[in-house]
């Protein structure tokens, strides 16, 4: 094909501007064709030597996919996903003894990198790691600014950071005009609510709660891309109030109620809490009329980090921007005194920390603090120049496509990452 292409080219002269479109279509129709291929190739064949060794295979992608340094950003971070020859391992004998030793190894490691593994009952200690997180005095790596955007009625600030072990960590700052701290917690908390607004939540429902301590246990099924599996998750959470702020932590947690099933993937990894609290208005009249959400947020969802540092980022802001009229929905869900739902009337039951105890969480933050949690703006090399991130798009939009299809074809999703780490190579050069 590319010979007949050169012919075409050399008996046309010297090739023109319509020339050069015509060889890049030509590119990206052969480009996806082969992504296409793959993908049902990756979903109809599938060896049998792929069940008996998967858990071998999922071991050593996560011990391979932990990171050793802070991130700087770049697609070219996928050289730390070289799993091929792992992958083409997976053909040698391996017995029984073998095999539950790595999968021992695997658990080992997620609850190392994770609290997730945690008894179901959220704990003090859970609401002082989300302390210091607020505090900016965890000890963590320095956070990097990822977007600054408004509206008329709210505004949102992202930073992202890569620790030494773990998935990336997201922090954002949201203020919503002419809300109440105490609505805005309701919001996040009604699940039946949720349903309404957030086209990811497929469905949601409550396994456990402790009418004393609000501590409830809920089963999540949220829906993802088409070329890859929807994932559930089992998640802790409660409240604690300190001063008219609301810190509610969200995490995975153990649960047997529901049994571990291949569809939908359970995320075992899962962090996500917030501090919610009353602002002053932006629009400068001195008021505290508005609400600042700031939010604390990892998960390990089964795919790439680096492919889903991609897609979070491009797909943040429009998710973000749904929250702010389902707020107001939620406001006008309110007033209209309709019942509330199970989850919003959990939503109320917190347990009040007193200040002299949060006072000791500060001190004691600032003694184990380093002082390396702080937060950085993008450089101007991190910002991505107009008009040239659209090979490696191509490239990534296929490699996304075809990793996504794991649980199909562990053979296919090793070649393209592969593939797709030496052409973005080739095209640096």
């Amino acid at each position: 094909m590319m010979a007949v292409d050169s012919f075409l080219l050399e008996s046309a002269g010297p090739p023109t501007a319509y020339d050069s479109v015509f060889m890049i279509l030509m590119f990206v129709a052969r480009l996806w064709v082969g992504i296409i291929v793959g993908v049902l190739v990756g979903w109809i064949w599938k060896p049998k030597w792929v069940d008996s060794n998967k858990g071998l295979f999922i071991s050593s992608k996560l011990k391979d996919n932990l990171p050793t340094s802070c991130f700087v950003g770049s697609i070219s971070s996928l050289n730390s996903l070289n799993i091929l020859p792992k992958c083409l391992n997976l053909t040698s004998n391996c017995g029984d003894e073998q095999e539950e030793q790595e999968e021992q190894e695997e658990q080992e490691v997620v609850a190392s990198i994770s609290s997730s593994s945690a008894p179901a009952e959220l704990t003090e200690e859970d609401f002082k790691y989300l302390y210091k997180l607020v505090e900016e005095k965890d000890g963590g790596p320095s956070w990097i600014q990822m977007m600054d955007r408004s509206t008329s009625t709210m505004s949102y600030q992202a930073w992202r950071r890569d620790p030494e072990r773990g998935p990336p960590q997201y922090r954002s700052r949201t203020i919503f005009e002419d809300a109440t701290a105490e609505m805005v917690r309701d919001l996040f908390w009604d699940d039946e609510f949720r349903m309404k607004w957030d086209d990811m939540l497929i469905s949601g429902r409550t396994l456990e709660q402790c009418p004393t301590t609000g501590n409830m246990t809920v089963h999540w099924v949220r829906k993802f891309p088409f070329f890859c599996s929807d994932r559930d998750y089992t998640i802790g959470r409660r409240i604690w109030e300190s001063g008219q702020a609301y810190y509610c932590v969200t995490k995975g947690v153990p649960c047997s109620l529901i049994p571990r099933q291949k569809k939908p993937r359970r995320v075992d990894l899962y962090y996500s809490s917030w501090c919610i609290r009353a602002a002053e208005s932006r629009r400068g009249n001195g008021e505290m009329s508005a609400c600042e959400v700031i939010l604390f947020h990892y998960e390990d969802m089964g795919i790439p980090w680096e492919i889903a540092k991609l897609g979070i980022r491009q797909g943040m802001w429009g998710a973000v921007k749904k929250i702010d009229p389902a707020l107001r929905a939620y406001q006008k869900h309110r007033a209209s005194e309709a019942p509330l739902s199970n989850c919003a009337v959990m939503a109320n039951i917190n347990t009040m920390m007193s200040s002299e105890y949060v006072m000791r969480c500060s001190e004691d933050a600032s003694d184990n603090d380093d002082g390396s949690s702080e937060v950085k703006s993008l450089e101007p090399s991190e910002k991505p120049a107009a008009g040239k991130n659209l090979p490696k798009l191509l490239m990534v939009g296929g490699a996304i496509a075809l990793a996504c299809s794991l649980d199909h074809g562990l053979l296919t999703k090793a070649v393209v990452i592969g593939v797709a780490r030496r052409c973005l190579n080739i095209a640096k050069r």
